[in-house]
């Protein structure tokens, strides 16, 4: 909990801006059909900067009905937290699903929960999943879009990323 309280914290320190790019999934909303093909151009080894540290995604390319990825901040050469997940097809759409663990690699969710979010639209260069949205700046630039919630607070944070 110490370390959910910690990524809170800087996550509402560093994070100033309105929620803009990124969409909710409502009740009323139905995933579209999509597959992999359409967003594999999130693979690759990505690095950028956020929360006074160094941020690393690698996603792999699609296999088996999914891609993987891991992601870790560096901050004063040490890891401060990591995930873990991918985005799978399901039902003839996309799930993006991930996991937090602490440097030590100790889960911060239950052992079977995982923060799931359901695939809303993708158009032109964006994908959007329920708080999350994938940019394609470039082939060598992404811009990552997520929405933490607090105590009622709502936040967006962007990442930039760079191969």
């Amino acid at each position: 909990m110490k370390n959910a309280f910690i990524f809170t914290f800087i996550i509402l320190f560093f994070s100033c801006k309105a929620q803009t790019n990124t969409l909710k999934f409502s009740k009323n909303t139905i995933s579209p059909k999509a597959n992999l093909s359409q967003v594999s151009w999130i693979a690759g080894h990505w690095k950028g900067e956020a929360f006074g540290g160094i941020t690393e995604e690698i996603w792999s390319p699609p296999l088996g009905e999914s891609m993987m990825f891991s992601f870790k901040l560096v901050t004063k050469g040490k890891v401060v937290f990591y995930e873990l997940g991918g985005i799978r097809e399901v039902n003839d759409t996309l799930l993006f699903q991930l996991k937090h663990f602490g440097n030590d690699f100790k889960g911060w969710e239950e052992k079977d929960e995982t923060v799931d979010a359901k695939l809303i639209k993708i158009e032109d260069n964006r994908v959007y999943f329920d708080q999350f949205t994938f940019e394609n700046v470039s082939d060598n630039e992404m811009n990552i879009y997520v929405v933490i919630e607090d105590n009622g607070k709502t936040e967006e944070i962007k990442f930039n990323y760079k191969k």
